[in-house]
């Protein structure tokens, strides 16, 4: 039987219904121990559903007419909207009829879906995005904030920082997780009032934290946990990504340019191939909300059958590893 049961909004994302679907009948054949809940328009579900061979016995369709688009203003949009699949996909969660949500579309909606159904950890201030970013040195570390609160306080900031540490020690297993603040400069007395008050609030915190970290050194893995408010969060995360996409397409053109470049391609064919999987994003798939009273994970907006995997195994390891108790416990 089934132990852990993870929702999935069916119509969020740029790729919905398709590519959501698509990575949740291969997540269902790959994890024998979950069963997923597909909310949204049963019609459409279910005619993409058809295409595939699936257990369905583990995978079930829940009705929702309403879908909330990506250009909605996320608080009316949550409470004029209580039959749209997010809505009902957290209700999901709250009743304990989901062990998870997943969900690729509005972030801020998602959000404040999130913190009104299914309520924050007791003192905690505020849910903050977390996401796994490949090092330099093939580690990952977790940018915390990277998309939750634009407009954060130096109290937020630390709470990250806790939660991350309890986060990176559970689910990656590393002791002592290093904390670094994301800064202008490495020197103590850099940065703006956000930070340098951060900076004298962490020092004092029970964490490993080693100090600021810039922009130049986020990707060499020195620290295990990177903090910053939302708005640096998701500017360094969509940077990476674009930056990525952007070499590797640099790196293509430059390959094929004359015989002697294509010859030297064919040879370093496989160790480019291990740069693309090094730098492949989708492995992680999404960002969970983490100090919310249950487990909310913001899936990329274009969303492929991949980056859903990587989401349900995300939610895999969280629930394993009884996260949300533990961040419970410590806050």
């Amino acid at each position: 039987m089934s132990n852990i049961i993870i929702a999935v909004d069916a119509m969020g994302g740029d790729n919905a219904p398709f590519e959501i679907i698509k990575g949740c009948v291969s997540a269902s054949d790959k994890n024998k121990n979950i069963k997923i809940i597909l909310v949204g328009r049963e019609y459409d579900i279910q005619q993409e559903l058809d295409k595939y061979k699936y257990d369905k016995s583990r995978i079930e369709i829940v009705n929702a007419d309403e879908v909330i688009a990506t250009d909605e203003v996320p608080t009316s949009a949550i409470k004029n909207k209580k039959n749209s699949s997010m809505v009902v996909g957290l209700n999901l969660l709250k009743s304990g009829d989901a062990s998870a949500f997943i969900s690729a579309g509005n972030t801020g909606a998602l959000l404040t879906g999130a913190v009104t159904i299914i309520k924050r950890i007791k003192g905690v201030e505020r849910p903050a995005l977390g996401t796994l970013m490949p090092m330099e040195n093939g580690k990952s570390a977790l940018l915390i904030d990277a998309g939750a609160n634009v407009d954060a306080k130096p109290s937020y900031l630390v709470q990250f920082a806790k939660m991350g540490s309890i986060y990176m020690e559970n689910v990656l297993g590393i002791e002592n997780p290093s904390v670094g603040l994301i800064n202008i400069g490495a020197e103590k007395e850099k940065g703006n009032s956000l930070t340098k008050e951060t900076y004298e609030l962490l020092e004092k915190a029970d964490i490993n934290f080693v100090g600021n970290i810039e922009a130049r050194d986020l990707f060499l893995g020195n620290v295990d946990v990177m903090i910053c408010d939302a708005f640096v969060g998701n500017v360094v995360l969509k940077f990476a990504e674009g930056f990525v996409k952007s070499i590797m397409r640099i790196i293509k053109k430059e390959l094929i340019s004359s015989f002697l470049s294509k010859i030297g391609a064919l040879l370093s064919s496989g160790a480019f191939k291990k740069l693309k999987k090094h730098f492949d994003y989708s492995e992680v798939g999404g960002a969970p909300f983490i100090g919310l009273s249950g487990l909310v994970v913001k899936a990329h907006g274009n969303s492929s059958e991949k980056d859903i995997n990587g989401a349900i195994n995300q939610c895999i390891k969280f629930i394993e590893n009884d996260i949300v108790n533990k961040i419970q416990e410590k806050i």
